[in-house]
C-alpha cells in the first residue's frame, strides 16, 4: 500500500478511537463509512467529466447532508439511510436494514467532512480498493468484533489464485464469500496477467463473480469492496445473494471456486422453546447431491462446492484439519471425492496466520471431471508449510514470498510437471512430496492428514523459537483443545 493511502487509512481509522467512546465498535463503524463513501463517490459520478445520472433520490444524495449540521443532520441521516435502502441495485442492497449507529450529530458532521475533503474517484481503482481492504483488515485484527473469521489472509488468497491461474471469460464463485477477499485477488490477477479486450473487460466487470454471504453486515461490506474495485456498478444487479448457500442446489454451474468457508464445526440454528429460552440445535442439509449427511459445516460446503463446478470446473478451499481425517461421514466424502474428482495437491498451512486463533488448516485443491469408473484421482501432491514453520499475525506475518517456492512447485503453467523435493536418503526434509491413489486409499479412513517432516521445536533445545512464539504456540493449542472439548460438551448436553 502506498505511502498516501497508508495515510488515508490511518486518518480514517483513527477517528474511530473517538466514537469507541460513545459505544460505537470498529464494524459499525466500518458500516457507516461505507454508506458515506458510496454516497461520496456516486456525488462525484453525477459531475464533470462523468456527468452520469444516478438513481439516488436528490433529497437522499450526498450534497443534502453536507451543510446540515446538529440534531437536523441526525435526523436527515437516520431517514436517509431507511430510505435508500428501499431502492433497487446495488444501491439498494448497501443500504438494506442500514440503521444509524452515530448518535452524535457533531461526530457525524466530522466523518462527512473529512470524506467530504477527498476526491475519491481520483485516485485509482487499486488505491481506492486498496484503502477499504486497509479498514476491512484493521477490523479483522478487532478479536472482540469476531469480524476476522471473515478475513483470510489475503497473502493466502493471492497464491491460490496464482496457482488456480483463472482465465478470462471464466466464471469464479464463492459459496462464503465474506469482504470479497477471493473475488479482488482474481480480478487483481485477470487484469494483470491478460491484455483484456472490451468483451472480456465487460464481462470481467458485470458476469464473472457470483457468491452468497448470510451475515447482512458482512454482505454489504463484500458489495462494497466489489464496488470499489471497479466490479459492478451502482445500479447493477448485485452478485452476493444473502441466501444460505448449503440449502439447496441452486442449479448453475461454475468454471472455479475459490472458498474459506467459515471455521466452526457444527452448522447449528437458534431458536426459542415452549418456555421462551434460547435453544440450539445442529443443523443439516438432505440434499440428493450430497454424499453423506453430516451437521459438520465444512463437509457440507465441500459437498456443495464439488456440485457447484462444471466438469471442467477447478476449485481451491481451505479446510481444517479435521475434514482431511475425521471418520464416519469425512471418509466418506474423501473417497467419494477422490473418485468423482482429481484432486492433485494440498498445501498444508501453519497456525498463527489466522485471526481465529487455534485454527489448524489445509488448501485442497481438486478439479472436477466427468462421471467415470475409475477414480480420477491417481497421484496428490503435499506440500508441508506447517512442521518447523513459526508465524505470528503481528511479529511474522505471512507473506505472498512464504508461499512463493509452493507456488513454483505447483507449476501452475503445466501442473502436471513436477518435481518431488522430498527423497527418503537425499532430501527426507523436503516439503514437496508425491501420494498415489493406492497409498492414500491404504491408509486408515483415507485420511489425507499426511506428514513427514520432523519436529525439529521438540529435539533441538538449543534453536528453540523465541518466548513469544512459544507462547502463541501454547495458547494455540489451548484454546484448539478448549473448542474441542466444548464442541464435546456440546453433544453431551443434548
Amino acid at each position: 500500500m502506498s505511502n498516501n493511502n497508508s495515510a488515508i487509512v490511518s486518518k480514517v481509522w483513527s477517528f474511530c478511537n473517538t466514537l469507541r467512546d460513545d459505544g460505537v465498535g470498529y464494524g459499525d463503524y466500518l458500516e457507516q463509512l461505507t454508506y458515506l463513501l458510496f454516497l461520496k463517490m456516486a456525488d462525484e459520478y453525477t459531475k464533470p467529466p462523468h456527468n452520469r445520472q444516478l438513481p439516488i433520490p436528490a433529497e437522499y444524495n450526498w450534497e443534502s447532508m453536507v451543510d446540515m449540521k446538529g440534531a437536523e443532520l441526525e435526523a436527515h441521516y437516520t431517514i436517509m439511510l431507511r430510505e435508500l435502502g428501499k431502492e433497487k441495485g446495488i444501491l439498494g442492497q448497501i443500504f438494506t436494514k442500514s440503521q444509524n449507529k452515530i448518535q452524535d450529530p457533531a461526530k457525524l458532521s466530522k466523518i462527512i467532512a473529512m470524506i467530504n475533503n477527498e476526491q475519491w474517484l481520483m485516485m485509482g481503482v487499486k488505491d481506492k480498493g486498496d484503502i477499504y481492504e486497509g479498514l476491512l483488515e484493521k477490523n479483522a485484527e478487532d478479536t472482540k468484533s469476531g469480524a476476522g473469521q471473515y478475513f483470510t489472509p489475503r497473502a493466502l488468497i493471492k497464491a491460490m489464485v496464482e496457482c488456480v491461474n483463472p482465465q478470462p471469460m471464466k466464471t469464479i464463485a464463492d459459496p462464503a464469500c465474506g469482504t470479497g477477499g477471493f473475488f479482488l485477488a482474481a480480478y487483481d490477477y485477470l487484469v494483470e496477467h491478460h491484455q483484456l479486450d472490451r468483451e472480456q473487460r465487460q464481462f470481467l466487470k458485470y458476469n464473472t463473480f457470483f457468491g452468497n454471504e448470510i451475515v447482512a453486515s458482512t454482505r454489504r461490506l463484500a458489495l462494497m469492496n466489489l464496488f470499489l474495485h471497479n466490479i459492478g456498478d451502482i445500479d447493477s444487479d448485485n452478485f452476493i445473494s444473502p441466501a444460505d448457500a448449503l440449502i439447496a442446489d441452486a442449479g448453475v454451474r461454475y468454471d472455479y471456486v475459490l472458498a474459506n468457508p467459515p471455521f466452526g464445526k457444527k452448522s447449528s440454528q437458534t431458536f426459542t422453546n415452549a418456555d421462551g429460552e434460547q435453544e440450539k440445535e445442529d443443523l443439516t442439509y438432505n440434499r440428493q447431491d450430497f454424499w453423506a449427511t453430516t451437521s459438520n459445516k465444512q463437509l457440507n460446503f465441500l459437498q456443495h462446492i464439488r456440485s457447484m463446478l462444471k466438469t471442467t470446473g477447478q476449485a481451491a478451499v481451505v479446510l481444517p484439519d479435521n475434514v482431511l481425517f475425521e471418520g464416519g461421514a469425512g471418509e466418506s466424502v474423501r473417497k467419494k471425492l477422490l473418485e468423482t474428482t482429481d484432486i492433485h495437491t494440498i498445501l498444508r498451512l501453519p497456525t498463527g496466520i489466522f485471526y481465529a486463533q487455534g485454527v489448524k488448516a489445509n488448501v485442497v485443491f481438486f478439479d472436477n471431471k466427468p462421471s467415470s469408473k475409475d477414480p480420477w484421482t491417481k497421484e496428490i501432491w503435499v506440500y508441508d508449510y506447517r512442521t518447523n514453520v513459526h508465524h505470528t499475525l503481528k511479529k511474522n506475518p505471512l507473506k505472498l514470498e512464504d508461499l512463493r517456492d509452493f507456488i513454483t512447485l505447483y507449476n501452475p503453467e503445466n501442473r502436471h510437471k513436477r518435481t518431488e523435493t522430498y527423497h527418503p536418503e537425499m532430501n527426507p526434509e523436503g516439503r514437496w512430496r508425491k501420494f498415489t491413489y493406492e497409498e492414500i486409499i491404504a491408509r486408515d479412513k483415507t485420511s489425507l492428514d499426511i506428514t513427514w517432516l520432523k519436529d525439529k521445536s521438540l529435539a533441538d533445545l538449543d534453536n528453540l523459537p523465541d518466548p513469544d512464539v512459544l507462547a502463541e504456540d501454547i495458547i494455540e493449542n489451548l484454546e484448539a483443545g478448549l473448542d474441542s472439548f466444548r464442541t464435546i460438551l456440546a453433544s453431551l448436553s443434548k
